[in-house]
């Protein structure tokens, strides 16, 4: 039987090959539950799009994680760059964990518009019973009462700073905010702190996954002595985005919504347009067949899902009661149907939403509000941080910093807006009319 390391590299050299279904063979039932060998083929495409095509495997390393699990990294070396692949591996030889991992870095260090000298920070805990979380209270020095705001993270695992590399964009947000007079919360997701639930659920929704603890959070963020409760906002990214006119409808204390680069093109269509963007940034075989194959599940999404279809015939793993949800659920008309004030960023570089096929649905689904305001920060990528050229992968991996003209229009708004109240829009029936009109018109199509 061959050593954990020797796995470990095998199941490297396959992915390097694009045999992904035979490194999936390999997983054992609880990683089975939370990884597609589709999702992972997702996962290399995007982290090999940046570094370019793997030319080198270094010597692996492993340690003893306990009697009979081993976890082993391999460094993998690029034409531009490298990451490491690290797995745990079983005694039977099985896969228990896997991820990809950019080199180690220097610790994250405070923006320059951040002075943590004016602000305090605590912990709390985020919703009730075996999956809740736990977030960071962010809060300016003073007797206030100071504007308050939940911060969303965007769709997967990610912790209460968003972390991507070396880079802590809610973090940014928090304490660039809280420099400037607002308290913030922000919440390790669900997905983070208990995977191995979440994976195991069949009936998880994207309303489960954001919504109650994004209501809790508001809730908790109300409580705070030097906090108006009167105005506590919502502010999402990506997907956080998507999900907050939701929240927002809920919960209806809350103050407004700021939206940060959130996708309101169906995400199964924007999937299969992003992944043939990767592809295009690493042509061949193998990006070939992973869009190929999302855009066979992103069809399956549109024409033939229900309750039962199979996790493996749908994107990124998700069970077919997120697809649902999802798939029921028009963010812009549910915005259009608020009555309240909201602010919605956008980058000039952003692949993954981009002002062409997202935020043209928000513009014209709020036409006619005067209490919306659109601001595109042109030289801005998905996570907000400046640059030039376009935008990659790889650009998310370079240490780096929120946009500070960023924090500074999400102050004014959460300082200067004053709310109306807690109804609906008239303009709900016409918004609603134009979001089934959007979706006739819209059809699943190979990127090119």
């Amino acid at each position: 039987m061959q050593t954990a390391e020797e796995t470990a590299v095998l199941v490297v050299e396959w992915a390097r090959d694009g045999r992904f279904r035979e490194i999936a063979a390999l997983f054992a039932p609880p990683l089975r539950a939370a990884l597609t060998a589709e999702a992972l083929q997702a996962a290399w495409l995007a982290e090999t799009a940046g570094t370019g095509p793997v030319t080198d495997l270094g010597e692996p390393s492993s340690e003893s994680l306990r009697p009979d699990l081993i976890r082993v990294s391999v460094p993998v070396v690029c034409e531009r760059g490298q990451f490491t692949a690290v797995m745990s591996v079983d005694s039977a030889g099985l896969l228990n964990g896997l991820r990809l991992t950019p080199p180690a870095c220097e610790p994250w260090t405070a923006p320059s518009y951040a002075d943590p000298d004016t602000f305090e920070e605590h912990d709390v805990t985020v919703g009730a019973g075996a999956l809740a979380v736990t977030g960071t209270v962010t809060v300016p020095r003073g007797d206030g009462p100071w504007p308050g705001v939940v911060l969303l993270s965007g769709g997967g695992p990610f912790d209460r700073d968003a972390t991507s590399g070396p880079n802590k964009p809610l973090k940014d947000l928090a304490w660039g905010l809280a420099s400037r007079g607002v308290a913030v919360l922000r919440y390790d997701k669900v997905t983070f702190t208990h995977a191995a639930e979440v994976a195991a659920a069949d009936d998880f929704t994207m309303t489960r996954e954001y919504v109650p603890y994004a209501v809790a959070a508001v809730r908790l963020l109300q409580e705070e002595p030097c906090v108006d409760a009167g105005r506590v906002f919502v502010a999402g990214h990506s997907m956080g985005g998507k999900v907050a006119p939701r929240v927002a409808e809920t919960e209806p204390s809350v103050a407004g919504v700021v939206i940060l680069a959130g996708d309101a093109e169906p995400m199964h269509r924007a999937a299969v347009r992003v992944v043939g963007h990767l592809a295009v940034l690493d042509p061949g075989p193998h990006s070939e067949a992973v869009l190929a194959e999302i855009t066979r599940q992103a069809a399956t999404v549109e024409t033939a899902l229900s309750p039962r279809t199979p996790r493996e015939d749908l994107p990124f793993g998700l069970p077919a009661s997120y697809w649902l949800d999802l798939r029921s659920y028009d963010p812009v008309a549910t915005a259009a149907c608020l009555d309240k004030p909201l602010l919605i960023l956008q980058g000039g570089r952003d692949y993954q939403v981009t002002v062409e096929h997202d935020l043209s649905l928000w513009r014209e689904g709020l036409t006619g509000r005067p209490d919306v305001t659109i601001q595109i920060h042109e030289a801005d990528d998905h996570l907000f941080f400046p640059g030039t050229g376009p935008s990659t992968p790889a650009g998310y991996m370079a240490r780096q910093h929120v946009d500070a003209a960023v924090i500074t229009d999400i102050a004014a708004y959460l300082h200067f807006t004053r709310t109306g109240g807690g109804g609906s829009h008239g303009c709900c029936d016409d918004a609603r009319a134009r979001a089934k009109s959007r979706c006739r018109r819209s059809t699943v199509q190979r990127a090119d």
